[in-house]
């Protein structure tokens, strides 16, 4: 795993380098995970055949196997990847000055862990596609591999760490317009905060079943702070806390209101494990500030299934 308190720079002036960066620590924990058989080189070749082509043989590992391969190429990506980022303005939280290494908000973590995918994404030559919502459709592209197009949506995420979200949204609208967009068997990754009403959230579980239409797979990445959403974590001075969304305030002593807090919220968390099972979506839970591995692990998982 590879915390962003490692890198040592606390500006994020490349976010392409520092995707590569996390992918890197990443790769060097599978020598010792569960995914040890992965191809941590993630070239992926083909036996040559008499007939084809030499134009691109690999001679480097020729000269390793004494045996032909040919190297795969765009054209023969064998999985389509469409990556969803809710940019509302509750994925603003927790407030920050600046975006920078070591300190993120969910929007900040969600665009670093959106570029390591597409890192990793771009190692297998897999092609990608990525959707921006809060309460407009803000911004969509198709999957494609190029590297062209891999920089322009690098260019988005980048953007996402510039912006000062403070719309609310109703995440089922969208969800069903991008599901309208993606025609061809993909692997579609979710990354939001969930923060829905209790009317939406059955609306938004028909739109993640329409993201399951023609086939395709689908992870929601249940994006949160855990330190102060889950743990409710805050001194006992007296508190007022502002919904970001509807503006609604209270004022409060968290110490109070810990304990049926978090049995509320874990009680929440299970349950939205509990629908996700029915309607057969991956759930993974993602604290902003334990790293990356839960991300590009549900990635590992998928590729192995999908391939």
């Amino acid at each position: 795993m590879i915390h962003l308190s490692e890198v040592q720079s606390s500006e994020i002036k490349n976010l392409g380098l520092l995707a590569k960066q996390v992918v890197e620590g990443f790769i060097t924990g599978i020598h010792k995970s569960p995914f040890h058989g992965f191809s941590v080189e993630f070239s992926e070749h083909k036996l040559y055949n008499k007939g084809e082509s030499t134009r691109h043989i690999d001679w480097k590992l020729f000269a390793k196997t004494e045996k032909l391969y040919t190297k795969k190429y765009e054209e023969e990506t064998n999985l389509r990847c469409h990556i969803i980022i809710d940019n509302s303005a509750s994925m603003a939280y927790p407030i920050v000055k600046n975006q920078d290494v070591k300190t993120l908000n969910k929007i900040g973590f969600s665009a670093v862990a959106a570029a390591s995918l597409m890192e990793i994404l771009k190692r297998q030559r897999d092609a990608v596609g990525l959707s921006i919502y809060s309460d407009t459709y803000e911004y969509y592209a198709p999957e494609k591999g190029s590297e062209r197009h891999r920089k322009m949506l690098l260019h988005q995420l980048e953007q996402l760490l510039l912006s000062k979200s403070k719309a609310a949204t109703e995440t089922y609208k969208y969800l069903h317009e991008i599901a309208e967009k993606i025609h061809k068997r993909s692997l579609i990754f979710l990354f939001t905060d969930m923060f829905q009403t209790t009317k939406e959230e059955g609306e938004l579980f028909e739109a993640l079943k329409h993201l399951k239409f023609n086939k395709h797979e689908v992870v929601l990445f249940h994006t949160y702070d855990g330190e102060t959403e889950f743990n409710f974590n805050f001194d006992n001075s007296p508190k007022k806390f502002v919904d970001v969304e509807t503006g609604e305030t209270i004022n409060v002593y968290a110490e109070n209101v810990q304990e049926k807090y978090t049995k509320f919220v874990g009680n929440y968390f299970k349950e939205l494990k509990n629908k996700c099972l029915q309607y057969k979506i991956d759930y993974v839970p993602v604290d902003i500030h334990k790293g990356y591995s839960a991300v590009l692990t549900a990635y590992l998982i998928s590729r192995k299934i999908n391939k």
